[in-house]
Protein backbone atom coordinates (compact mmCIF):
# COMPACT_ATOMS: atom_id res chain seq x y z
CA UNK A 1 0.00 0.00 0.00
CA UNK A 2 1.17 3.47 -1.38
CA UNK A 3 2.24 6.21 1.41
CA UNK A 4 -0.78 8.24 -0.29
CA UNK A 5 -3.50 5.09 0.16
CA UNK A 6 -1.82 5.27 4.10
CA UNK A 7 -2.32 8.88 4.87
CA UNK A 8 -6.12 8.79 3.35
CA UNK A 9 -7.12 5.84 5.53
CA UNK A 10 -5.75 7.93 8.53
CA UNK A 11 -7.53 10.96 7.70
CA UNK A 12 -11.00 8.93 7.54
CA UNK A 13 -10.04 7.12 10.65
CA UNK A 14 -9.77 10.28 12.51
CA UNK A 15 -12.37 12.10 10.95
CA UNK A 16 -14.74 9.06 11.81
CA UNK A 17 -13.26 8.90 15.10
CA UNK A 18 -13.80 12.71 15.66
CA UNK A 19 -17.57 12.27 14.06
CA UNK A 20 -18.14 9.84 17.02
CA UNK A 21 -16.62 12.15 19.88
CA UNK A 22 -18.87 15.30 18.77
CA UNK A 23 -21.74 12.82 18.78
CA UNK A 24 -21.15 11.85 22.21
CA UNK A 25 -20.71 15.56 23.32
CA UNK A 26 -23.63 16.85 22.28
CA UNK A 27 -26.05 13.78 23.43
CA UNK A 28 -24.16 14.87 26.62
CA UNK A 29 -25.41 18.60 26.56
CA UNK A 30 -28.94 17.14 27.04
CA UNK A 31 -29.10 18.53 30.65
CA UNK A 32 -29.38 15.56 32.13
CA UNK A 33 -26.10 14.26 34.38
CA UNK A 34 -25.60 12.17 31.36
CA UNK A 35 -25.02 8.71 32.92
CA UNK A 36 -27.66 6.09 32.56
CA UNK A 37 -30.23 5.18 34.95
CA UNK A 38 -31.46 1.45 36.13
CA UNK A 39 -34.49 0.56 37.66
CA UNK A 40 -33.38 0.92 40.70
CA UNK A 41 -32.07 4.29 40.44
CA UNK A 42 -34.80 5.78 38.97
CA UNK A 43 -37.04 4.56 41.97
CA UNK A 44 -35.18 6.55 44.11
CA UNK A 45 -36.44 9.96 41.93
CA UNK A 46 -39.40 11.91 42.18
CA UNK A 47 -41.83 9.59 39.57
CA UNK A 48 -43.61 13.29 38.51
CA UNK A 49 -42.58 15.53 36.12
CA UNK A 50 -40.11 18.59 37.22
CA UNK A 51 -40.59 22.31 38.43
CA UNK A 52 -39.34 24.83 36.96
CA UNK A 53 -35.65 24.58 36.59
CA UNK A 54 -35.59 23.72 40.29
CA UNK A 55 -35.71 19.98 40.21
CA UNK A 56 -38.78 19.87 42.52
CA UNK A 57 -41.85 17.59 42.07
CA UNK A 58 -45.34 19.25 40.53
CA UNK A 59 -47.76 18.94 42.63
CA UNK A 60 -50.42 17.18 42.57
CA UNK A 61 -54.15 17.21 43.30
CA UNK A 62 -55.70 14.95 45.74
CA UNK A 63 -59.03 15.11 43.88
CA UNK A 64 -59.52 11.62 42.12
CA UNK A 65 -60.99 12.06 38.21
CA UNK A 66 -60.29 8.38 37.33
CA UNK A 67 -59.81 5.09 39.36
CA UNK A 68 -58.60 1.54 37.61
CA UNK A 69 -58.99 -1.45 39.62
CA UNK A 70 -56.73 -4.07 38.46
CA UNK A 71 -56.00 -7.79 39.36
CA UNK A 72 -54.55 -8.60 42.73
CA UNK A 73 -55.80 -5.67 44.51
CA UNK A 74 -53.98 -2.85 41.79
CA UNK A 75 -55.51 0.29 42.30
CA UNK A 76 -54.55 3.21 39.78
CA UNK A 77 -55.98 6.28 40.73
CA UNK A 78 -55.73 9.21 38.40
CA UNK A 79 -55.72 12.96 39.90
CA UNK A 80 -55.29 15.22 36.67
CA UNK A 81 -54.82 15.36 33.03
CA UNK A 82 -53.21 18.94 32.43
CA UNK A 83 -53.25 20.34 29.08
CA UNK A 84 -50.04 22.40 29.09
CA UNK A 85 -48.88 25.28 26.83
CA UNK A 86 -45.95 23.15 25.39
CA UNK A 87 -48.42 21.24 23.24
CA UNK A 88 -48.80 17.94 25.97
CA UNK A 89 -51.29 16.91 28.26
CA UNK A 90 -49.52 15.65 31.84
CA UNK A 91 -51.52 12.94 33.61
CA UNK A 92 -51.01 12.49 37.30
CA UNK A 93 -51.77 10.01 39.60
CA UNK A 94 -50.68 7.12 42.26
CA UNK A 95 -50.78 3.28 41.89
CA UNK A 96 -51.34 1.73 45.46
CA UNK A 97 -50.40 -1.80 46.37
CA UNK A 98 -53.78 -3.22 48.12
CA UNK A 99 -52.92 -6.40 47.39
CA UNK A 100 -50.76 -8.79 49.76
CA UNK A 101 -48.28 -9.44 46.92
CA UNK A 102 -45.13 -7.50 45.80
CA UNK A 103 -46.26 -6.17 42.50
CA UNK A 104 -43.92 -4.71 38.98
CA UNK A 105 -45.18 -3.16 36.72
CA UNK A 106 -43.76 -5.29 34.17
CA UNK A 107 -47.49 -5.32 32.01
CA UNK A 108 -47.70 -1.86 31.96
CA UNK A 109 -44.16 -0.94 29.80
CA UNK A 110 -45.02 -0.34 25.92
CA UNK A 111 -43.45 -3.30 23.53
CA UNK A 112 -40.44 -1.67 22.57
CA UNK A 113 -37.11 -3.07 23.09
CA UNK A 114 -34.92 -0.71 23.08
CA UNK A 115 -36.61 0.91 26.32
CA UNK A 116 -34.27 0.84 29.11
CA UNK A 117 -36.84 0.52 31.85
CA UNK A 118 -38.76 -2.32 32.18
CA UNK A 119 -40.61 -1.41 35.08
CA UNK A 120 -42.79 1.90 33.65
CA UNK A 121 -46.19 2.82 32.27
CA UNK A 122 -44.76 3.58 29.13
CA UNK A 123 -47.33 1.03 27.83
CA UNK A 124 -50.07 3.77 28.55
CA UNK A 125 -52.22 6.07 26.02
CA UNK A 126 -54.67 8.60 25.34
CA UNK A 127 -58.08 7.43 22.89
CA UNK A 128 -60.13 10.12 21.70
CA UNK A 129 -62.77 7.87 20.61
CA UNK A 130 -64.91 10.59 18.88
CA UNK A 131 -61.67 11.41 17.34
CA UNK A 132 -60.22 7.42 16.27
CA UNK A 133 -57.34 9.17 17.54
CA UNK A 134 -55.14 7.03 19.94
CA UNK A 135 -52.00 9.15 21.47
CA UNK A 136 -49.12 7.29 22.73
CA UNK A 137 -46.65 8.86 25.36
CA UNK A 138 -43.73 11.19 24.22
CA UNK A 139 -40.34 9.70 24.26
CA UNK A 140 -36.89 12.17 24.93
CA UNK A 141 -34.04 11.98 22.73
CA UNK A 142 -32.87 9.07 24.24
CA UNK A 143 -36.09 7.07 22.84
CA UNK A 144 -37.11 6.77 27.09
CA UNK A 145 -40.88 7.80 27.78
CA UNK A 146 -41.64 10.76 29.42
CA UNK A 147 -43.08 8.71 32.31
CA UNK A 148 -43.07 7.09 35.59
CA UNK A 149 -40.27 4.63 35.97
CA UNK A 150 -38.63 2.44 38.28
CA UNK A 151 -42.56 1.08 39.10
CA UNK A 152 -40.83 -2.42 40.93
CA UNK A 153 -41.25 -3.89 44.21
CA UNK A 154 -43.99 -2.13 45.20
CA UNK A 155 -45.27 -3.42 48.61
CA UNK A 156 -48.52 -4.48 49.95
CA UNK A 157 -50.32 -1.13 51.35
CA UNK A 158 -47.27 0.97 49.46
CA UNK A 159 -48.61 3.92 46.69
CA UNK A 160 -46.43 5.22 43.99
CA UNK A 161 -47.05 8.65 42.75
CA UNK A 162 -47.05 8.12 38.41
CA UNK A 163 -47.06 10.52 35.83
CA UNK A 164 -47.32 10.09 31.87
CA UNK A 165 -46.61 12.92 29.10
CA UNK A 166 -48.50 12.82 25.73
CA UNK A 167 -49.25 14.72 22.90
CA UNK A 168 -52.24 17.08 23.40
CA UNK A 169 -55.26 15.96 21.20
CA UNK A 170 -57.18 19.27 19.76
CA UNK A 171 -58.55 22.01 22.40
CA UNK A 172 -62.04 20.94 21.40
CA UNK A 173 -60.96 17.62 22.95
CA UNK A 174 -61.64 17.30 26.79
CA UNK A 175 -62.87 14.10 27.56
CA UNK A 176 -60.04 10.87 26.66
CA UNK A 177 -60.17 7.33 28.16
CA UNK A 178 -56.45 6.15 29.50
CA UNK A 179 -55.36 2.89 29.02
CA UNK A 180 -52.95 1.20 30.30
CA UNK A 181 -52.01 -2.05 29.60
CA UNK A 182 -53.67 -5.33 32.23
CA UNK A 183 -56.06 -2.64 33.83
CA UNK A 184 -59.59 -1.78 32.58
CA UNK A 185 -59.87 1.46 30.67
CA UNK A 186 -61.05 4.65 32.36
CA UNK A 187 -63.00 8.20 31.04
CA UNK A 188 -60.87 10.98 32.26
CA UNK A 189 -61.19 15.04 31.75
CA UNK A 190 -58.50 17.10 30.20
CA UNK A 191 -58.13 21.02 32.06
CA UNK A 192 -56.41 23.62 31.47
Amino acid sequence: MSNRHTTKALRSAAAVALTATMAIAVTGCGGDSGGQKSDKDSSKESAGPRGDGDNKPVAQSTTAIGEMKGADGIVVTLNSAVRDDGGFVTVNGTVTNRGSKVFNAFAWRSKETEMRSQSSISGASLVDAAGKKRYLILRDTDGECLCSTGLYGIKPNESRPIFAQFPAPPQSVTQVDFQLPSMPTVNIKISG
